[in-house]
């Protein structure tokens, strides 16, 4: 154990009282029992009555140690302070104890933004006093702004100008499209400011085209996605020393941090870490805080402040991270019912802004694709994690729409900011509550209205009770809607009329049912409970695909088409050239090889065809011994016997005498026949 290692005492709470604040927190200059904010409602640039200004409070906790203790304390004792306020002020950004750059506040008057959100006002003034934070706070309440400015602040502030390759800042990111917004957010901040360089580094284009880029133009602020960013580390061969340039490292962000880690980038953020000085300020914002957080904050933190910043509308001790502005339905229906009933929603809700949000990328794809076709007068894109190219466009082009749908899996679930989403719709339940919580967190953003639905199947209807407790997050139920029509015909006619969407059918099928297995809530989404042929007919498939999960079993509800699927073309004639060409040279190929050879039956199981083998080699072995066999029917008997003998001695059951005595008498045996034998022939000659 290292010598500076020692047992941290019990942490006792601190509360404000008579005006003083523990060491480390903002003073309560800004903090207003009674709120300004209420006269100044009107001449916001968006509602912040309700449930994000008025009713929000907030509680911080930190951890001081050595400089700056509270009085009465020894030094590297730890402490927990926390507050939460009836009303809260957050006021204007001028009313900060750390005063902003005027540019700074010029841009934030640019924007629209003159006033802070509870978390700006909690994280900000800490941020900037040298204090790691680690933030959490529900969805959509400006967790962006909240180290965008610390960080330009902080660099402004440094005494020495960086030069062009200096990294002053790192943003760490888990998604793509989520780097781009952060990106976007913090040019508007670094345009004042021409002294400062910045760079955006993520997946999906090519990392010599970004080597070139940082070499020319520099990046004191790097906003990167984990794998990009740790492979620019290994860049050294092309003339890119990324871990001598990170020495002058001031400050690091891990933006929905929790997800960093859900998606197995914590192999990556180690690697990264293990490059950067460790005098920096670090801060790590998310919606949720988890166990795998909570260990990243003692490893990569020092003297850290924790800031959970709640609803006031909902009781203090609740941990609800939804906004209280957003109405949260579920509609129960069954699996062949329920691409009616999405169907049926959109259509009568054309002039509104939707995310549908689906389980895999295959389903994407396909339900994508049938949307298109069934859905019309409204504009439907699809964006999924296995998009290497076009995610980026699609993402910016449908944020500048001011209605339509896009269609997405959980690559869209985090940090990502689309301006008026009216609707979010979750047609597969997400694999874990906090998924959940942060799809919904797509809409009712910064104090706007928003709703939500998820489409449950009958056997789910539990989910509802967990949500409530697990994730303090209420939904009222939706009653199915009347009159729909039903488009799972016109579903597999499409199929039947391009073997492209048969395919993306067949394969979205599988995709769902695989993750349908891999479920954490496993005691409620449960596999062997799913009605496979309702939900064959909800995926309006030609026939049961063969997987694994399938075999064995018999569907008697659900009837396939009277159509040799084989035959099914596809409707690009480029494709089904190609397709045609493949299998002639398929059937080719099978023909030489079987040429000579005997046909193997395809339609009998491995099973059966492997006991057909064994019976087959049984009667051949029989057949020989009777023919002639060099080994006679007494000599077999006594080797019989022999290894009865040896498997009794073996278990115990005979002494070793008795052992050798039964094989003594086994072979007096048969030396009395053979010699029995011997004098029957002599007699006989």
């Amino acid at each position: 154990m290292p010598a500076r290692c020692e047992r941290r005492p019990e942490p006792r709470r601190l509360h404000w009282k008579n005006g003083t604040t523990p060491a480390g927190f903002p003073p309560p200059a800004f903090i207003h029992q009674k709120s300004a904010f209420h006269s100044s409602v009107a001449k916001a640039p968006f509602p912040p009555s309700g449930s994000l200004r008025r009713e929000c409070g907030f509680r911080a906790a930190g951890l001081a140690t050595g400089r700056g203790s509270a009085p009465g304390r020894r030094p590297g004792s730890s402490s927990v302070a926390e507050r939460t306020m009836e009303h809260v002020t957050e006021g204007s950004w001028e009313s900060l104890p750390v005063p902003l750059h005027p540019q700074v506040l010029s841009v934030l008057r640019e924007l629209g933004f003159p006033y802070m959100t509870p978390v700006q006002s909690a994280t900000i003034p800490l941020f900037m006093k040298n204090k790691d934070v680690a933030a959490e706070a529900v969805t959509g309440s400006g967790k962006t702004l909240a180290f965008v400015i610390p960080i330009v602040e902080i660099l402004l502030r440094r005494e020495e100008k960086f030069k062009k390759s200096q990294v002053g800042a790192i943003i760490i990111t888990p998604t793509r499209e989520l780097a781009v917004q952060i990106e976007e957010v913090l040019s508007h901040f670094t345009k004042p400011f021409p002294q400062f360089s910045q760079i955006l580094w993520i997946g999906g284009r090519n990392p010599g085209e970004d080597v070139a880029r940082f070499k020319e133009l520099g990046g004191n602020i790097i906003v990167a996605t984990p794998g990009r960013l740790e492979d620019m580390f290994r860049r050294k061969a092309e003339g890119l020393d990324l871990a001598s340039c990170v020495r002058s490292l001031e400050v690091l962000v891990l933006d929905e941090a929790d997800r960093l880690l859900d998606m197995g980038f914590e192999t990556s953020i180690n690697t990264i870490l293990e490059f950067l000085p460790k005098q920096r300020r670090t801060g790590l914002f998310s919606a949720t805080q988890t166990q795998e957080v909570e260990n990243l904050v003692r490893a990569g933190l020092r003297n850290p402040v924790r800031i959970s910043v709640k609803e006031k509308g909902v009781a203090a001790s609740s941990t609800q991270k939804t906004p209280s502005r957003l109405e949260n339905h579920y509609m129960v229906c069954k699996a062949d019912e329920k691409f009616n009933q999405l169907v049926h929603f959109l259509r009568n809700h054309k002039q509104e802004k939707h995310l549908v949000f689906f389980s895999t990328c295959a389903c994407v794809e396909y339900y994508g694709k049938a949307l298109e076709t069934l859905v019309k007068g409204v504009k439907i894109m699809c964006i999924h994690g296995k998009m290497k190219y076009k995610r980026n466009k699609i993402f910016m082009e449908f944020r500048k729409l001011q209605s339509g749908i896009l269609v997405c899996t959980d690559v869209m679930a985090r940090g990502i900011d689309i301006p008026e989403v009216n609707w979010v719709l979750q047609y597969d339940p997400p694999s874990n509550a906090s998924a959940f919580v942060h799809r919904c967190g797509r809409t009712a953003r910064i104090g706007h209205g928003g709703s939500a639905l998820v489409f449950l199947l009958p056997m789910e209807e539990s989910y509802i009770s967990f949500l409530a407790i697990n994730q303090k997050c209420p939904l009222q139920e939706m009653k199915l809607q009347k009159n729909t029509a039903d488009l799972l015909p016109k579903l597999k006619a499409m199929a039947l009329g391009d073997r492209a969407v048969f395919e993306k059918g067949m394969k979205a099928f599988v995709s769902y049912v695989q993750a349908y297995a891999k479920h954490e809530c496993n005691l409620i989404f449960r596999l062997k409970d799913l009605d496979f042929a309702s939900l064959a007919r909800g995926f309006a498939l030609l026939r049961m695909p063969k997987m694994p999960e399938l075999r064995g079993k018999q569907f008697p509800d659900f009837v396939p088409v009277d159509v040799n699927t084989d035959t099914i073309p596809f409707k690009d004639k480029i494709r089904e050239k190609q397709r045609q060409k493949q299998l002639l040279e398929q059937q080719r190929k099978e023909k030489t090889e079987n040429d000579g050879r005997r046909k193997f039956i395809k339609n009998k199981a491995w099973s059966k065809q492997k006991a057909k083998k064994e019976k087959k080699k049984k009667l051949t072995e029989k057949r020989k011994r009777e023919e002639g066999s060099d080994v006679e029917d007494e000599d077999m008997e006594e080797l019989l016997n022999d290894t009865r003998l040896l498997k009794k001695f073996k278990k115990g059951k005979i002494t070793e005498e008795e052992f050798e005595k039964g094989l003594l008498t086994s072979g007096k045996r048969s030396t009395n026949k053979a010699d029995l034998e011997i004098s029957d022939l002599e007699d006989d000659c």
